[in-house]
């Protein structure tokens, strides 16, 4: 069989389709009768040094896969696969794999040490494979049993996946501490191998999160860091990057540790950003962002009430190293690549520098103007377009940050210079001009702007330089957009009457366009970047150029029926077609949205809701994922904007609602397929209940569903109250499935969600969402058979007081929680009476809320108090 597994690995990389096909199918069928003989098989392949390296490598590769997935699911499925296996064979496969580091074929040595982490990931948080680390440590040697550099080197790569793929807290500190000591000494190594030495730095970057305690220890701090220090000085390129690496992440996770080191370390990555080769000097730019990020951050937090006694110290390092580090910086701007404006995803020096700048300027605010201010004056007018880019650059950069008062007078004064610079002869100073003017329109132009740069008397020559610059390269192009974007947005909320841009819509609505049809710019982004730019247009737009919307609606309808005659050839025409699409109903969206919203024009949306709906159904033919979400967001807007009307297109559409909802795959789809449905039934009510049935059946599987992405869960949860609210009392026959789902889900949101953010956050989404279908159901069977909420009462006001005893819930969640004690009360009117006698907290809840800062809040909690009062009284 051993050396059958060989030819069908060799096979399966075969040119020839056929042979490929048939040994993917051995492999597949070996798997699925008998994995265990399986996976010992990939592991005996992999650890014999006399198989070939291509079957070896595909072996490890297989292996590996059969242990780990992105998806969560599936994830959860190999790990349950592994921890069921027979415990000799997996320690079997453990053993071959631990050999393999020994191996000569430094590939086969590299697959093992991944495939090494991936079990150690299942077995160690179950206080499996306690031996592991002690076996790794032994392949370090001591000085009386010298081990193979090789063995050394894979054992540290081995040590450093481990680290990577396992949480900080499964492993007890004596662990750590040998960790760190193999990994520092193999970076501090007397025989000097580089490739130890980047192994043990690879590894120690991996480590930094288990390094708490040690870090707290001045002496053990001192020798990490001084080790790390040397390095970056080391001759091996790769080492010195791998050694800024480890600075960088050093500089988020122990920020309040690094005051003593922190003027060596800006002499070390000085000397780097001068002199060393790109890839280090990169990430020595790049140890400054970070630092810059983490005082952004202390800044955000504790705003003005900043005191010695915060949690975490704030030690300005930044504006300690200012008169030094900005000119540091400002010498990156000229090492511009020459085409890196035609390249999407370039980044270089100069780039990371003007970055790094601009999150300076975030820190420090107004004092960095000074500093930066005579180098885009020196630079600016140069007759080297390196010199006048880098000047634009520079200055485009500090425009967030610093405040009105210190840029206004700045960009006032240079404004006609600015705009006349989108002429240059340069394209990448044209590109960065462009960029910069965004960057104006966007920090210092809107309705909260004391005194706008943007005026009635510059306007006109803003408009006119931007049309023409549209015309220009497709990179130019695309950043002249973003500059029209941002201009547009700071209109938004001016009054629905006038807009400052209306004389101009028509012209920058035809520019949008022919922009959007370029046949340059196959690859670029500019279609993508028109298209959102003429969103933003019509969102800003007012009555008085209402017609002029009105006329672009069926243009844009014209334009996405002929995307259907387009000649479909390859997958990429399909993926082109699609992108297209899906553009073309977001413009359709914005639009619906616009002119439905107004009794004044919502005749038009009425006039093409057929000829709009019959091309949204040919949209969904097409099947592409993101189509099929742009295509239903604007059924959603057209259902809003139709209201009762919408029913007669409930038939057609209905299965596309069917198969938008069992997307699983596509989780985005589900969820704004969920989304629509509430559209849905805002806009018919009552008329939705024909399609209930199959509509609470998919939503009450997609709550069931382990593949569901669970994002998807709190909107399903909103949606009930939706069509509880739609279909009032009709609800009844739903209520014996949807009532158990919502306790055992606000069982799960009334814990805490801990110190992860995203947890939190996503347990307040899942509050809402909770919140948002216990207040719709409350609501539909107010005037209908509301006795048939009574058994839940108790249950609803046990998770509101839950959720009102964790400091962690947002303004969002107040406020619903406070709307559902209010519809309690306002639905079972006096059967509510003695619940709310019997419980107080609500009294001290909606105090709280009475006091908050948030209006919306203020005034839910007041609507709910005097509802309760009412029912108390009488």
């Amino acid at each position: 069989m051993a050396m059958e597994v060989t030819q069908i690995l060799l096979n399966a990389q075969s040119p020839d389709g056929n042979v490929r096909k048939i040994a993917e199918e051995n492999l597949r069928q070996f798997q699925e009768q008998n994995l265990a003989g399986f996976l010992l098989s990939l592991s005996v392949e992999l650890a014999n040094n006399d198989k070939p390296p291509e079957s070896r490598r595909l072996a490890g590769l297989i292996l590996k896969n059969s242990l780990d997935a992105k998806e969560a699911a599936r994830k959860e499925e190999f790990l349950k696969r592994w921890v069921a296996l027979d415990p000799s064979v997996k320690a079997q496969i453990k053993s071959g794999l631990l050999q393999t580091l020994s191996s000569t074929v430094p590939d086969a040595r590299h697959t093992s040490s991944q495939v090494i982490a991936k079990i150690a990931a299942i077995e160690i948080p179950r206080q499996e494979w306690p031996e592991l680390v002690g076996v790794l440590l032994a392949n370090m040697g001591s000085p009386q049993l010298e081990k193979p550099v090789t063995l050394k080197q894979a054992t540290l790569e081995t040590l450093g996946y481990v680290c990577e793929e396992i949480s900080s807290d499964v492993l007890v500190q004596d662990q750590v501490n040998s960790i760190l000591t193999a990994v520092v000494q193999g970076m501090n190594a007397p025989d000097g191998n580089s490739d130890v030495c980047l192994a043990a730095t690879k590894a120690l970057y991996n480590a930094l999160d288990f390094a708490q305690t040690n870090f707290e220890n001045e002496m053990e701090r001192n020798y990490i860091m001084r080790v790390i220090c040397e390095t970056t000085l080391s001759a091996d390129v790769r080492i010195r990057q791998a050694s800024f690496e480890c600075l960088v992440s050093i500089s988020s996770t122990y920020y309040e540790k690094l005051a003593p080191y922190i003027q060596d370390i800006f002499t070390i990555t000085a000397k780097a950003v001068r002199n060393d080769e790109e890839p280090v000097a990169l990430q020595a730019i790049e140890f400054w962002s970070s630092i810059c990020d983490e005082e952004i951050e202390i800044q955000e937090e504790y705003g003005g009430d900043f005191t010695g006694d915060s949690e975490v110290p704030h030690y300005h390092f930044i504006k300690q190293a200012l008169p030094a580090l900005v000119p540091l910086l400002l010498e990156t701007l000229t090492k511009q690549d020459e085409d890196q404006d035609q390249d999407e995803g370039a980044w270089n020096l100069a780039m990371a520098g003007g970055t790094c700048l601009g999150l300076v300027a975030r820190t420090v605010e107004d004092d960095i103007v000074p500093l930066v201010m005579p180098y885009v004056q020196d630079n600016i007018s140069k007759p080297d377009w390196r010199c006048r880019e880098a000047a634009t650059y520079a200055f485009g950069s500090i425009i967030e940050g610093p405040s009105l008062e210190k840029l206004a007078p700045l960009v006032n004064m240079a404004l006609n210079f600015i705009l006349n610079a989108l002429k240059d002869e340069n394209n990448q100073v044209k590109d960065t001009t462009a960029w910069t003017l965004g960057r104006i329109f966007e920090f210092l132009h809107g309705p909260t702007v004391q005194s706008p740069v943007i005026t009635p008397a510059n306007l006109q020559s803003i408009v006119a330089a931007l049309l023409e610059s549209i015309k220009d390269a497709p990179n130019v192009a695309d950043k002249v957009c973003g500059a029209l974007y941002f201009l547009a947005q700071g209109y938004e909320q001016a009054s629905a009457a006038s807009c400052p841009l209306s004389p101009f819509l028509p012209d920058i609505i035809g520019s949008l366009l022919a922009t959007a049809e370029r046949t340059d710019a196959a690859d670029s982004r500019i279609r993508t970047a028109a298209y959102e730019t003429l969103n933003e247009i019509v969102r800003c737009s007012s009555q008085e150029t209402a017609n002029v919307i009105m006329q672009l609606l069926p243009l844009i309808m014209t334009k996405l029926g002929q995307t259907m005659e387009l000649q479909i050839v390859s997958s990429d025409d399909r993926e082109k077609q699609g992108d297209l699409q899906a553009l073309l109903c977001g413009v359709l969206q914005v639009i619906i949205q616009k002119l439905g919203n107004q009794e004044a024009t919502r005749y038009a949306i009425l006039q093409y809701a057929d000829q709009m709906m019959a091309l949204f159904l040919q949209v969904f033919a097409c099947r592409s994922a993101t189509v099929h979400e742009e295509a239903m967001l604007a059924i959603g807007a057209l259902a809003y904007a139709t209201g009762a009307e919408f029913a007669k297109y409930m038939p057609e559409f209905y299965k596309y609602v069917e198969m938008g909802l069992q997307n699983f795959e596509e989780y985005q789809v589900c969820a704004v397929t969920v989304g629509v449905v509430g559209d849905i039934c805002r806009a018919l009510e009552a008329k939705i209940f024909p399609y209930c049935d199959g509509i609470m059946t998919h939503l009450l599987k997609d709550l069931s569903s382990s593949q569901l992405h669970r994002s998807v869960k709190p909107p399903i949860f909103s949606c009930f109250g939706d069509i509880a609210l739609a279909i009032d009392g009709n609800f009844e026959k739903y209520l014996a499935y949807a009532m158990p789902m919502l306790q055992s889900a606000a069982e799960i949101a009334a814990q805490q969600g801990g110190t992860d953010d995203e947890m939190v956050e996503y347990n307040n989404q899942l509050r809402n969402g909770i919140f948002e279908a216990y207040s719709g159901i409350l609501q539909g069977f107010k005037n209908a058979k509301p006795e048939l909420m009574m058994p839940f009462v108790v249950h609803i006001l046990q998770f509101i007081e839950a959720v009102f005893r964790d400091k962690e819930r947002d303004d969002s969640v107040t406020k619903s929680a406070a709307g559902v004690l209010g519809d309690l009360a306002d639905t079972l009117g006096n059967n509510a009476a003695p619940v709310f006698r019997n419980s107080t907290f609500y009294n001290d809840f909606l105090g709280e809320c009475m006091a908050s800062e948030d209006n919306q809040v203020k005034e839910t909690a007041s609507w709910a108090q005097s509802t309760i009062q009412l029912v108390l009284q009488t």
